[in-house]
C-alpha cells in the first residue's frame, strides 16, 4: 500500500496497452502494486497469458486480467473496451504504451513504413483514448497517460517516423486535455529517456551508442522501467487531479543540457 493514500490506486482498474513485456509490463506491475486492478493488452496471446499469470501470482488473479486486441483496429477496440468494463469494471486509468520503431535514414524510408509507424502508435493512441474517454465523460473521471519519450522534444537520425509520432502524441496529449478537461479527466505524457529493455539490448550492446546514451545522461547510466513506475502511479492517482497536458520527461536529465 502506497504511504500517501493520495497515491493510493486501490479499487482502480488500469488498462495498459503493450503490456506483455518492457515498458508497459512493469508498468502495469507497478499499477498494481499501487492497488490497481490491471488489464494487460497484446497481439501475441501466448506471451500476454504467461505474463497475466506471472503478475497475478504476485498480486491475485481477480486483480490482473487481459484484454488481447489489435489498438490499430477501432471496431476491435471498442469492443474490447465495452468488454473489459462489462467483466472488470469501469475503466478509471488508460495508459497508451504500444508502440513499434523503423530505423532507416529517410532518403531510403518507404512511404508504408512510415504510414505504419504512424498508424501503429499515434492513430492508435487516438482510437484507444478516444474509445476509452467516452465512456470517461459520461462518468465525470479518468485518467489517460500517453507514453511519449525525449523523441517528444528532440530527433536523431533514422527514426523519422517515430520522432514524428511521439511529438505528435505529445500534442494529442494536450488536445485531449483541452477536450476532455472540463469533464475531469487528466491526460498526461510521460517521456521516458534511454530505456534498458529487452528492445534496447540491441542498443545497449552497441559500444559507440552506449558510449553516447551514457556520456549524453547526466545521470551516467541508462534508464530502467522501474525508473518509469512511480511517475506513471503518480499521474494515475488523485495526488495528479491538477495536472493537465503536461508532458514529464524522465531522462536523467537529457533535455535539459546541451
Amino acid at each position: 500500500m502506497p504511504a500517501s493514500p493520495a497515491f493510493d490506486l486501490g479499487g482502480r482498474v488500469a488498462l495498459v496497452t503493450g503490456s506483455s513485456r518492457g515498458i508497459g509490463r512493469s508498468l502495469a506491475d507497478g499499477l498494481a502494486a499501487a492497488g490497481a486492478t490491471v488489464v494487460l493488452n497484446g497481439l501475441g496471446k501466448a506471451r500476454l497469458d504467461r505474463t497475466r499469470a506471472e503478475l497475478a501470482e504476485r498480486h491475485g488473479s481477480d486483480r490482473v486480467h487481459a484484454s488481447p486486441f489489435d489498438i490499430t483496429d477501432e471496431e476491435q477496440v471498442v469492443t474490447a473496451v465495452a468488454g473489459v468494463e462489462g467483466d472488470v469494471g469501469p475503466i478509471d486509468v488508460l495508459v497508451n504504451n504500444a508502440g513499434i520503431q523503423h530505423r532507416v535514414p529517410m532518403l531510403d524510408l518507404d512511404v508504408a513504413d512510415w504510414r505504419r509507424v504512424i498508424e501503429h502508435n499515434l492513430t492508435s493512441a487516438f482510437v484507444v483514448g478516444r474509445a476509452v474517454a467516452r465512456r470517461m465523460v459520461e462518468r465525470r473521471r479518468g485518467k489517460i497517460i500517453n507514453i511519449g519519450s525525449v523523441q517528444s522534444d528532440l530527433a536523431r537520425p533514422t527514426i523519422a517516423p517515430y520522432t514524428a509520432f511521439k511529438g505528435g502524441l505529445r500534442n494529442l496529449t494536450r488536445a485531449m486535455a483541452a477536450e476532455w478537461g472540463g469533464a475531469n479527466i487528466q491526460a498526461n505524457s510521460v517521456a521516458p529517456g534511454y530505456i534498458h529493455t529487452e528492445m534496447t539490448q540491441n542498443l545497449v550492446d552497441d559500444a559507440v551508442f552506449n558510449a553516447w546514451v551514457v556520456g549524453r545522461t547526466p545521470a551516467g547510466r541508462w534508464g530502467s522501467s522501474a525508473d518509469l513506475v512511480g511517475p506513471t502511479v503518480w499521474l494515475a492517482s488523485a495526488a495528479s487531479d491538477y495536472v493537465n497536458g503536461q508532458t514529464i520527461f524522465v531522462d536523467g536529465g537529457m533535455t535539459a543540457v546541451v
